[in-house]
């Protein structure tokens, strides 16, 4: 065994030992068997350079992820101090967390990054990426779920299931994300475990397994009970250490309470019952050896079958505690390596044609003065050292690894190797972008692509797609505001273009484009927060002083009815004659699933068959071109099908102007449709005192807001909502204003709804300048 393997094994063993510690200061206590817990020993801090490649069944990549201001980082705070990774407890409102280190966090106390920490838990890694909670910051949030395997998802126990939490949820539930759910805040008051587990079942429509209940609630809340194995967890702050690192842990007796026992022993019937209801095997051994004697169930037995319906995605595991207020953070953690997946327990199916070679994923990028792009890889199979080339399939490129860092937020520690299952930080990758495919060679990727051709063979399956084995990317939604930006003077447009080309790799969510009529950059965005918080890294990190101008909603346009139309385009460039004629129809489409809508091109079955692989790909070129461009005001377009029916081109005609006819023949025929404005409606989430909905009300009545419903939710009423976005700006001083600053709100693009004639009338003379 290494020197560095013998020191770890010494800290488990003491760690165990002290875990363990047990004495008695009566016979009545001897016969409780209680004992004090200790996540460390005083004064020893770990340090990420400690860390060794794990086996990777003890592996856990894991994603913090919640409704803005429930508690992600506090809760990511609590767990660096207790698994010894800081010295320290961070607080969000004193400015000193780990995993919110720019300064705009700092400032706002808001996430805006994700960002990774590595540390151990009882001899597991866990690799942790603490998520955004605000809206804006959506794809944040998509990238960081798109390469883990489990995550949390916390939410305040006095408010349960808020806006943005259904958003994170459907987005790991899109990636078959295994999650665990923790109610924080239960020191608030108002918190209620059976609301939060009710809102948990209603609206996220999962199956809560919940597996502790809290002794005492709001300032009274000391401490839970484990359903599992009916232990009582207390953490007294006068007697104890303040910091929460020691907690009391004893078994629950019938002569201490009988009454809150009684309680425990019908929470855990009902989880068992629960349980076995999603679990066949569960179900069977109950029968078989336990009956309706529940007080025998082996916590052990139970913990399992939890942790199969965990991974089957059946149903979460529900625990509660404090961060902030340093309660029932261990649990957490330790049901975290417990119930969540390794990533050997998550099928890849892509990964397998790699096998023991490198596959790797960039799912982030950020950009370091002295370092430059420094690219996150998620490693699927293989294993990573510096100085090392790799082969970028979607680049089709080969480049240099010159180092290889562990993440733990903006400090990084470098190391000599990483296995798979883990999350590397890399420097020297110069090309490579968010959502890039790393493998070990391009021979690797060919062998990759061969294995899986021969067992699409096998299964007479068609290998047209099997040319390249490319890993899922990650999915960028659409900017909704937009914005020009000019340096302070010309001399400093280069450094403004270097500046967003910087911020645009790190963020694939900013689009910057250049207005064809003015010259002028355009900045698209998520939101107003997101084009704010840009600004201001151009200003701090580049600086920069720019200037933006007003903030302009990201519209789109549609057609009301179809179009046929023909066009010939004949040109002479020097002693070349081109000549082109095409024929298309243009018609609305059906809305997609998610109610966006999106637009399909496609062929006449005869035309297909005739024209060539290049000429398809200039038409295509051409269709995309003309979609950018709508007819009305010049928005993109969305919700159009294109069929074409006639492709011809004389011999010697450039593709180009293949791409340029039919470009202007779908121009004339989506003006020949009749266009229409779509604009972005939100849904809308208010949170408000009683005394201030008719206010709140009234102002949404004025924003062309349609109001949903209205619920309960103890002393506040939450007023659901749908309103343009265009009616939305500056909306969160208005609510200040109109409620002395005791409303709380959150947005979220809902879909693009067709306007009337009367708004889009008044819209198009706003563009004019007429009004």
């Amino acid at each position: 065994m290494s020197g560095l393997k013998m020191l770890l094994g010494v800290r488990f063993s003491i760690l165990r030992g002290c875990v363990r510690h047990c004495w008695c200061s009566s016979p009545q206590a001897r016969s409780r068997q209680w004992k004090r817990n200790y996540s460390f020993l005083k004064d020893d801090v770990k340090s990420p350079r400690a860390v060794v490649n794990p086996d990777i069944s003890k592996i856990r990549n894991i994603g913090i992820m919640a409704h803005i201001d429930a508690g992600k980082t506090t809760t990511t705070e609590r767990m660096l101090y207790y698994s010894g990774y800081t010295r320290a407890l961070g607080d969000v409102d004193d400015g000193d967390t780990v995993t919110d280190y720019m300064a705009q966090e700092r400032e706002r106390g808001i996430t805006i990054q994700s960002a990774a920490v590595t540390f151990d838990w009882k001899e597991h890694r866990i690799n942790l990426i603490d998520t955004p909670g605000h809206v804006d910051f959506t794809l944040e949030v998509e990238r960081a779920l798109r390469v883990l395997d489990g995550a949390v998802a916390v939410f305040d126990a006095s408010a349960g299931v808020e806006a943005q939490t259904m958003t994170v949820w459907r987005q790991a539930e899109k990636h078959n994300i295994p999650c665990v759910c923790f109610l924080n805040k239960m020191d608030k008051p108002g918190a209620s475990i059976s609301y939060s587990v009710e809102s948990i079942k209603t609206k996220l429509k999962a199956n809560p397994l919940l597996l502790q209940i809290p002794i005492g609630s709001g300032k009274e809340f000391v401490g839970l009970v484990d359903l599992i194995t009916k232990q009582r967890m207390t953490w007294r702050g006068k007697s104890w250490a303040e910091d929460g690192r020691a907690f009391e842990t004893r078994a629950l007796q019938a002569t201490h309470d009988p009454e809150f026992l009684e309680e425990v022993n019908q929470a855990r019937a009902a989880l068992i019952e629960q349980v076995a209801d999603l679990d066949d095997e569960f179900a069977e051994l109950l029968l078989g050896e336990y009956g309706d004697n529940f007080d025998s169930v082996p916590p052990g037995k139970l913990q399992e079958a939890v942790r199969r319906v965990t991974l089957s995605r059946k149903g979460v595991p529900v625990l509660c505690g404090s961060s902030l207020k340093n309660k029932g953070v261990q649990p957490l953690l330790d049901a975290i390596t417990a119930y969540l997946p390794a990533p050997d327990e998550r099928n890849h199916d892509l990964v397998r044609w790699y096998k023991d070679d490198l596959c790797a994923l960039a799912f982030k990028v950020v950009h370091d003065k002295q370092r430059g792009p420094l690219v996150f890889l998620r490693i699927y199979s293989g294993s990573m050292k510096p100085q090392s080339a790799v082969y970028n399939i979607n680049r089709n490129g080969i480049e240099r690894m010159s180092r290889l860092l562990l993440p733990f937020a903006d400090q990084h520690v470098e190391i000599p190797s990483l296995s798979a299952g883990n999350i590397a930080l890399t420097v020297g990758l110069r090309q490579t972008v968010t959502g890039d495919t790393i493998v070990s060679s391009k021979a690797s990727a060919a062998a990759a692509a061969h294995r899986a051709h021969n067992k699409a063979e096998e299964k007479r399956a068609s290998s047209r797609d099997m040319n390249s084995l490319v890993l899922a990317g990650v999915e960028v939604p659409e900017p909704v505001f937009f914005c020009s930006i000019e340096p302070p003077s010309m001399s400093k447009q280069a450094d403004l273009e270097h500046a967003l080309k910087c911020l645009q790799r790190e963020d694939p969510s900013l689009k910057v484009r250049t207005d064809p009529d003015s010259g002028q950059t355009v900045l698209c965005g998520m939101g107003e927060l997101h084009i704010e918080i840009l600004h201001d890294r151009i200003r701090r990190e580049y600086n920069l002083e720019t200037h933006l101008g007003p903030l302009q909603v990201a519209y789109r346009e549609t057609i009301i009815q179809s179009a046929t139309t023909t066009d010939t385009l004949d040109r002479t460039l020097g002693e070349k004659r081109h000549v082109v004629t095409v024929e298309l129809t243009v018609s609305p489409s059906e809305a997609s699933a998610q109610g966006t809508q999106s637009c399909h091109m496609t062929y006449e079955e005869e035309v297909e068959a005739q024209i060539s692989a290049d000429i398809k790909e200039a038409v295509n070129s051409g269709v995309q071109s003309a979609y950018l461009q709508g007819p009305v005001l010049g928005y993109p377009v969305q919700g159009v099908l294109t069929v074409i029916h006639s492709v011809c081109v004389e011999p010697g005609t450039s593709l180009a102007m293949v791409s340029a006819c039919v470009s202007r023949c779908m121009l004339k025929g989506l003006k020949q449709a009749g266009g229409q404005v779509l604009e972005p409606v939100m849904s809308l989430e208010v949170t408000v005192d009683e005394e201030y909905l008719s206010s709140v009300l009234g102002d949404l009545a004025q924003r062309r807001g349609t109001v949903r419903d209205i619920q309960s939710r103890h002393d506040s009423k939450v007023l659901l909502a749908t309103v343009p976005l265009a009616e939305m700006m500056g909306y969160s001083t208005a609510l200040r204003t109109l409620t002395s600053g005791n409303a709380t709100f959150s947005l979220e693009l809902a879909s693009y709804e067709p306007m009337n004639s009367q708004d889009q009338s008044a819209l198009l003379n706003k563009m004019a300048g007429l009004s």
